[in-house]
């Protein structure tokens, strides 16, 4: 370690290197299950500094493993073979507004809500809305190919990127795409690096696209007597030639756990809640607000509700966003997953869902973006009931299953990290993660970046218990 020690020195800051006991655990765990320690965390705030760890990982074969805020539900940035956790999150931040092109300029330390704050200032939008996009870093989220409520009328975080600068994992320095909308020069490199979870190279800057922010928006909350109701009610929305900003849905677990934590005013009794957002021209809202409520209606909704105010509709919303916190207190941990269907086979995932949850006897919350079919199924449990979880893994292993079953996938937008590298072959098949390895090898032949990820190792299980 010294020979590596000394020569990462000779071009970082002394305080930029952290290899105290307390700084390595600080840097050993992320939102996911796990803790491994690191050998070392460096905080790299310029290109050069990246350049330089990077090189010095490469000449000594050491893992390195890029780290923003250490959001990711997922384990990306876990340190798993030891070596060096590579913070971004201290990078000073960037923000090169380009209104006229459309687009942005960025660090990889910039929050994501930041984004589009700026953007917001000249009539436009940053459109991928993470939940955790006021804590989380745009590096992280270019990482893990990050989703949100948006994603269904505007797509994830690799339909907004244009262009990116990446440091190779022998540390040169590369730029893809570029700033225009088309660009067909080769291969899509941009598309390959934005969701390769951090194993292909450390970004360093990305070039993003912008929208035009619409004038107004429209909420409506529909309530519902069955889980499945609810499912079709979201199919035959979408098949009515209606493509609402954002479709919420939130099971009656969610429901009353928000209420008993701030209450909002959210139906309690009922067994569902779907959210929609409509955005666009007023005018035009006003007339699709009506197509929606006769939708709901027609197939058999309880109740529609369409908030007169900005204010009421806010408050619809903050709920949405009090789920995570909420289902927190009623247990000390929960398994977040975001296991992904055709939206046509919602209501039969929530019906597999319900089975799980009385074969295994967990308690099972769900939530999520109902509208691309990307559901977020939570397991509240105790991590330090040996037992239980011994059950949750059961039943993690079941909700995949029933998701590749369905036609669906592992990760709609969490990731793949540590957590699911077990049951990539499942989904992908033996030629296809071979391929995917194929690309991995040719682009990191040493194996330093990001190992662990993705990539399952031979026999690797689930596993959630401590020890």
């Amino acid at each position: 370690m010294s020979n590596w020690m000394e020569a990462l020195k000779k071009e970082i800051p002394d305080h930029q290197i952290m290899t105290g006991i307390a700084d390595r655990y600080s840097y050993s765990f992320d939102a996911s299950f796990g803790e491994h320690l690191p050998d070392a965390a460096i905080q790299a705030k310029s290109k050069q500094e990246v350049v330089h760890i990077v090189k010095v990982a490469n000449q000594f074969n050491i893992p390195i493993y890029p780290r923003g805020q250490g959001t990711c539900l997922s384990g990306g940035p876990l340190p798993v073979c030891g070596g060096i956790v590579l913070d971004l999150s201290q990078w000073p931040e960037q923000i090169d507004m380009n209104a006229d092109d459309l687009t942005v300029q960025v660090s990889p330390s910039v929050l994501t809500a930041r984004i589009n704050e700026e953007a917001e200032k000249h009539g436009l939008m940053y459109a991928p809305d993470p939940s955790s996009a006021h804590v989380a870093t745009i590096g992280g989220n270019l990482a893990e190919n990050s989703g949100g409520p948006r994603g269904l009328k505007y797509g994830v975080t690799k339909d907004f990127v244009l262009g990116l600068e990446l440091v190779t994992p022998e540390g040169e320095v590369i730029r893809t795409g570029g700033q225009t909308i088309k660009n067909v020069t080769g291969f899509d490199l941009t598309k390959l690096i934005v969701g390769s979870e951090g194993t292909l190279g450390v970004i360093t800057e990305a070039t993003l696209k912008l929208v035009p922010k619409p004038p107004a928006v429209q909420t409506i909350m529909v309530e519902f007597n069955d889980v499945r109701t609810a499912g079709k009610a979201i199919s035959r929305t979408l098949t009515s030639g209606i493509l609402p900003s954002k479709m919420e849905f939130m099971d009656q677990a969610c429901i009353q756990a928000v209420e008993n934590f701030k209450p909002s005013g959210l139906p309690v009794d009922a067994e569902a809640i779907v959210i929609i957002e409509l955005d666009g021209h007023l005018e035009t809202l006003n007339v699709e607000t009506i197509l929606v409520e006769n939708i709901m209606l027609e197939i058999g909704a309880a109740n529609v509700s369409i908030p007169a105010t900005s204010e009421n509709a806010a408050r619809i919303w903050h709920a949405r966003k009090q789920v995570s916190p909420a289902i927190a207190k009623i247990k000390p941990t929960k398994v977040s997953e975001d296991a992904t269907v055709p939206r046509s086979k919602i209501p039969d995932m929530m019906d597999r869902l319900h089975i799980i949850k009385e074969k295994y006897q967990v308690e099972v919350v769900v939530f999520g973006h109902a509208g691309d079919g990307n559901l977020h199924p939570n397991i509240l449990c105790d991590k330090r009931d040996q037992e239980e979880m011994a059950r949750v893994e059961q039943a993690v292993e079941e909700i995949f299953q029933a998701a590749i079953d369905l036609g669906g996938t592992l990760s709609g937008e969490h990731g793949i990290g540590t957590m699911k590298a077990p049951f990539m072959e499942q989904e992908l098949g033996t030629v296809g993660l071979e391929m995917m390895k194929r690309i991995k090898d040719s682009w990191d032949p040493k194996g330093i970046m990001n190992p662990g990820k993705i990539f399952p190792e031979k026999g690797q299980k689930l596993v959630l218990r401590n020890g």
